[in-house]
């Protein structure tokens, strides 16, 4: 990802930690071939990123709504993921930095179970369950968005669409496939069906990242993976870090597949709505062989993760059901987030983005 620019003085000081160089204490141990001790300006910088995130904290946050705090998890994440430009990989496992994340992550985990409040679910067994999860994405009021870009969206409209979705859809599946190592029997191998298909089934060019870069191609934008990292709003970095929150941390493998599970759900009809969308605008079928692929695969890959993976994990880790249930949930609630942004601004007129993309051509610029 390319380094972003800060959104305050939490991810400025993160920023700057991570560019000065790898980190002195290196993989954290004496033997470690980077260890050493820090003096002078280099000593001061975690310090300063610790005081910046407490200074941050202390007055308790809406931490759904805080850009900066956002960033900073993003980025923290991020070097999980593919890493950011110009820092070093050591900074991935610092102690210091995982400190930091956990400080972050702590109000960030209970803001979402406040915002993620679901109905009761008195099921036990795979089916019920199940049909939990398929009585919560059926109530949650439709594709909104895709109807919005299927009869009116236009032209700069739809592109934004792709950047709003660019940041995850350039990784899709990877937050999700830190399951597969955490699960075992049905739910595991429902899983990696699921991700099979996610992948390509072994062809690079059917891989789902690869449709959407096409896509975005085809609409004229940079498919860099993290190109537009610092012209989405705050509500697509919560929808990022919501799946890479409990895609790294094992004892949320429920609510990964919880999110797994809505997600799919959620995704077939939207999936058309959208391809008609790029259609009526135009696009020739190399851009929406994206949308159109996910409208049968996704209508498969629902009934497989609902059942077979989120329903049988509640089954089998009856502990693990109401985790399951929060990670649908908080899926459909920041995804929702997103959606709503998006059409608030495009009805009134505005760009969706932090800084608007003027013509096609920005892109390449």
């Amino acid at each position: 990802m390319p380094t972003p620019r800060p959104r305050g003085p939490v991810s400025a000081a993160l920023l700057a930690v991570l560019t000065a160089g790898p980190p002195r204490t290196g993989c954290g141990t004496a033997s470690c071939p980077t260890s050493g001790t820090a003096s002078g300006t280099e000593a001061t910088r975690p310090a300063a990123l610790r005081r910046a995130v407490a200074d941050a904290l202390a007055p308790e946050p809406d931490v759904l709504g805080d850009a900066d705090l956002q960033l900073a998890l993003t980025v923290l994440y991020e070097l999980h993921h593919r890493g950011v430009d110009g820092v070093d990989d050591a900074w991935e496992w610092e102690p210091e930095l995982l400190a930091v994340r956990q400080s972050l992550e702590a109000p960030f985990e209970a803001a979402l179970r406040t915002r993620a409040a679901h109905p009761p679910c008195a099921e036990t067994d795979a089916a019920g369950v199940a049909r939990w999860l398929f009585d919560l994405t059926a109530s949650d009021g439709g594709p909104r968005l895709a109807r919005y870009v299927a009869r009116r969206a236009d032209a700069a409209q739809a592109r934004e669409l792709l950047v709003l979705r660019s940041l995850y859809q350039l990784r899709e599946a990877d937050p999700h496939t830190w399951a597969v190592p955490r699960l075992a029997g049905a739910p595991k191998a429902a899983l990696v069906e699921i991700q099979a298909d996610e992948y390509g089934g072994g062809r690079p060019g059917r891989m789902h990242a690869e449709l959407f870069a096409r896509t975005m191609r085809g609409a004229g934008l940079d498919d860099a993976y993290g190109r537009y990292v610092d012209v989405v709003p705050t509500e697509v970095l919560v929808a990022l870090n919501t799946m890479s929150l409990f895609g790294l941390h094992r004892r949320l493998r429920g609510a990964i597949v919880g999110h797994l599970a809505a997600f799919e759900m959620t995704s077939s009809i939207p999936s058309r709505l959208y391809a008609d969308g790029f259609r009526r605008l135009g696009h020739d079928p190399g851009t929406t062989e994206y949308f159109d692929e996910h409208v049968e695969a996704d209508a498969v890959h629902e009934q497989i993760a609902g059942r077979d993976l989120a329903g049988r994990l509640a089954e089998q880790e009856p502990a693990l059901r109401d985790d399951v249930l929060f990670g649908a949930a908080a899926c459909l609630a920041v995804e929702g987030d997103v959606a709503a942004h998006a059409l608030r601004r495009w009805r009134q007129g505005d760009s969706a983005l932090l800084a608007p993309l003027d013509d096609p051509a920005d892109a390449r610029a």
